[in-house]
């Protein structure tokens, strides 16, 4: 089954050289996109001198920095091999490393910065969703990911969202001591 889909998505982004050369752009630029996004949630944090344990940026981090440790290990257990690598007739559109491919390292971490961010700010989180799942899907049209792949990634990091979340709501509150006032 995954091979199937993996085989429709990439004939169409074979045909369709327009949609490919965006969707590879954005799926490029997508990985700065989602850091900048957490750092400017931290600097607002600062800013705001909310409490470490409650910022939204700390937290959407450290949910996508325990999400890429577990999926590490997942990777290196399960070295499913990329459809590139395993089917030789799909185009590797981004010329990507053969490492192993399950779970997605990229849905893994978008996902985790996404539903730590909807746990806290609904409409925002829900916008960062939405990209998440453009680049997921977006990895599955280039041929760099089964569906499987970016669907494991994306279970992997809410679950470590909602985990972490859980976990820094349960933690005495911390004031960011980084701004002082003069």
């Amino acid at each position: 089954m995954d091979y199937r889909i993996a085989h429709a998505l990439d004939r169409f982004s074979t045909r369709h050289d327009g949609f490919e050369d965006v969707l590879r752009a954005y799926v490029m630029a997508s990985e700065y996109l989602f850091i900048a996004l957490v750092v400017v949630l931290v600097l607002a944090a600062l800013v705001r001198r909310e409490h470490l344990t409650r910022a939204t940026g700390i937290v959407a981090g450290a949910s996508a920095a325990v999400a890429l440790l577990i999926g590490k290990v997942i990777s290196t257990a399960a070295d499913r091999p990329r459809p590139f690598v395993s089917h030789h007739s799909i185009v590797d559109f981004l010329a990507h490393a053969p490492d192993p491919g399950m779970p997605s390292d990229h849905a893994t971490a978008a996902f985790a910065i996404g539903t730590a961010i909807l746990l806290a700010h609904r409409r925002l989180g829900t916008l960062v969703l939405l990209a998440a799942t453009v680049v997921a899907l977006g990895r599955v049209f280039l041929g760099v990911h089964y569906l499987s792949d970016v669907a494991a990634g994306a279970a992997l990091g809410a679950a470590s969202a909602v985990a972490v979340t859980h976990l820094a709501r349960r933690l005495p509150d911390i004031r960011l001591p980084l701004v002082t006032r003069a």
